[in-house]
């Protein structure tokens, strides 16, 4: 992530009904000089090519915060490559991976991602609740995945609501921890003789359905508001290539260099 990022709980301006958006319209270059998205996406535009633009224009118009993937209990690296590629088609931009084990962080796998990763934003948390509690600041309810007697079926939630979709992983499923500090707990019918899916199945399926649901009760998925469209696509112009960082950077030079002129 490029751009200067806002305090869990500190909610942009005019947000829609609290909804979490977690960029500051700050670029930090060159000699802590603070460019604006408008000067980064004027300094980037000529070195990225027109259909390469207008791809990267349509991905943050369908872009959402409002639905985030949370997988927990890191197992298999391939299967949360899966889900994050997943992630990224469907337009939900927030991901995020608990560990509790040091030795096994996540690494991502780009011949499964199809490098996905680039364009979400990845999130690393040591443990669930410290993951929990930054996620209920910033307005989401957690929905757990899990077969119980108190699940919901996803069918019938409104996903028009800031929601975090939880899954556990392979082996171990959702931890206890994870089910008492959720705020609801949610499963995918199933009717073959198998009780689970494979996790980035599950998660494909869940953020599917919470997708084609939000453009059934409000007309669309991808949700942010014009200045934020214009932030979200400064980042994304920023993450095109390892160069474009330095193209900004050596812009921010220039401009110091103007503004001790003037002095």
């Amino acid at each position: 992530m490029k751009l200067q990022r806002r305090a869990d709980g500190d909610f942009p301006p005019g947000g829609a009904g609290r909804r979490w958006f977690p960029y500051l319209d700050a670029f930090r270059a060159a000699g802590g000089v603070e460019l604006t998205s408008r000067e980064v996406l004027e300094v980037l535009e000529p070195h990225i090519m027109e259909a390469r633009r207008e791809r990267i224009r349509r991905a943050v118009e369908n872009r959402s915060y409002s639905v985030c993937l949370v997988v927990e209990g890191l197992s298999d690296f391939g299967n949360v490559s899966a889900a994050f590629r997943s992630a990224d088609a469907l337009g939900v931009q927030s991901v995020h991976v608990i560990s509790c084990d040091n030795n096994k962080r996540y690494r991502d796998n780009r011949h499964v991602s199809m490098g996905a990763e680039k364009w979400l934003d990845i999130e690393l948390w040591s443990s669930t609740a410290e993951c929990f509690d930054a996620l209920k600041k910033r307005g989401y309810r957690i929905a757990t995945t899990y077969l119980g007697n108190d699940s919901v079926c996803v069918y019938d939630m409104d996903w028009s609501q800031p929601t975090a979709i939880v899954v556990g992983n392979e082996l171990m499923g959702i931890s206890d921890d994870a089910l008492k500090l959720s705020d609801l707990h949610c499963s995918v019918p199933m009717k073959g003789m198998v009780d689970s899916f494979n996790v980035s199945v599950a998660a494909g399926i869940l953020m599917h359905h919470a997708v084609c649901d939000r453009i059934s009760r409000i007309g669309h998925h991808g949700d942010l508001l014009p200045e934020e469209s214009r932030i979200l696509l400064a980042e994304f112009y920023l993450r095109h290539r390892e160069s474009t960082a330095g193209i900004v950077h050596e812009y921010a030079k220039r401009k110091a260099g103007n503004f001790m002129a003037k002095l």
